[in-house]
């Protein structure tokens, strides 16, 4: 158990007030969670302080050679007024698996859990009333010492920031457009793709720009060998029906676990559907969309929880699905595990979290 100490804010910003935008990302609470960790002396100086700025040295080994984690996980407004986590035991989890890769130490799992608590329970006001929004929550550990050499770290940050918000995409859950990158690379096997770390996401933001400037929301990635097996979207892990199936790439080490992923597939199976976690080829994907067996696609995450595919771009292929209308499949989905997340609908997996 942390002894957490809490220092206040003696200048408190403005909370939100229902029915203003609150964008994805962009406004901060009062407070953030830090802990320090030293070679020696392991993770210590649990504590809650006012929001702001951090020190760092210019030599810092983070700004040089990015050994860093982070996370994502929201906190939720029930209609009783009560703060709800979703599964936040699976993101200490999947925390713990990026830091094993990227060398940073563990983090007690019980330890990321009570943090996260606690300074969600410091900022409870901050989580808006209106159906939709959520409080963001983003862990992150970025490597701190002053040393120019490739080699881990001897001193590490963690801290949460968290921050009020809107839908994640401005569309809601209006079907997206989603463009199938056939030219940049994400990550191989072997690599760091199934970590949550920084470099991932610098690596996609080339295919992002060129999906952005087609007119599509996000790109989506084929494997790095051979360039024709679906992996994962820059922000979601994708899944499709295809002739009454839910297919969705499986975990091969170059995906990201999502918690979200796990959770549909779940759901899908207590309902009855057939979920295949395998490989499959885009070619495979356009033949099932020009053939009429593919009924419907969504993507799944934290930050859009699920989100429905309108449209996919494949070379010169413009694959329309479902009409441009969501899927009663997705729909379902979408409610479902919204719901359960903000105590809207029975928990019967023990997902849900009281702060």
């Amino acid at each position: 158990m942390l002894d957490i100490k809490i220092q206040k804010t003696e200048s408190p910003k403005r909370i939100p007030q229902k029915g203003e935008p609150l964008g994805f990302g962009h406004i901060f609470t009062d407070h953030m969670f830090i802990m320090n960790y030293t070679e020696g002396k392991g993770w210590h100086d649990p504590r809650i302080v006012p929001f702001g700025d951090i020190t760092l040295s210019p030599a810092a080994m983070v700004l040089h050679y990015g050994q860093e984690m982070f996370e994502g996980l929201k906190a939720y407004r029930g209609d009783n007024g009560d703060v709800y986590l979703f599964r936040p035991d699976m993101n200490a989890k999947r925390a713990n698996n990026s830091n094993d890769r990227l060398c940073i130490p563990h983090i007690p799992e019980e330890d990321f859990v009570q943090a996260v608590k606690a300074v969600v329970d410091v900022d409870r006001a901050w989580v808006p009333y209106e159906e939709g929004t959520s409080l963001y929550i983003r862990p992150f550990v970025i490597s701190t010492d002053p040393h120019l050499g490739v080699a881990p770290s001897k001193t590490y940050m963690f801290i949460i920031i968290l921050s009020p918000s809107g839908a994640y995409y401005e569309s809601g859950l209006a079907p997206v457009g989603i463009w199938i990158e056939d030219e940049y690379v994400r990550a191989v096997r072997g690599g760091m793709g199934f970590a949550k770390t920084g470099g991932n996401y610098a690596a996609s933001l080339a295919a992002q720009v060129k999906a952005h400037d087609s007119g599509y929301s996000q790109a989506l990635w084929l494997d790095g060998v051979e360039r024709k097996y679906i992996e994962e979207v820059g922000s979601m892990n994708i899944m499709f029906k295809i002739n009454g199936k839910v297919v969705t790439p499986m975990l091969n080490g170059s995906i990201l676990p999502g918690i979200t992923r796990d959770s549909i597939i779940h759901l899908c199976r207590e309902w009855g559907y057939e979920v295949e976690e395998r490989r499959i080829s885009v070619d495979e994907l356009v033949a099932a969309a020009h053939s009429g067996e593919l009924e419907e696609v969504f993507g799944t995450g934290t930050a859009a929880v699920v989100s429905p595919v309108g449209k996919l771009r494949y070379k010169d292929d413009v694959i329309d699905i479902g009409g441009g209308k969501i899927g009663e499949l997705t729909q379902k989905l979408y409610d479902e595990l919204t719901g359960i997340q903000w105590g809207k609908k029975p928990d019967p997996y023990g997902w849900r979290v009281t702060v």
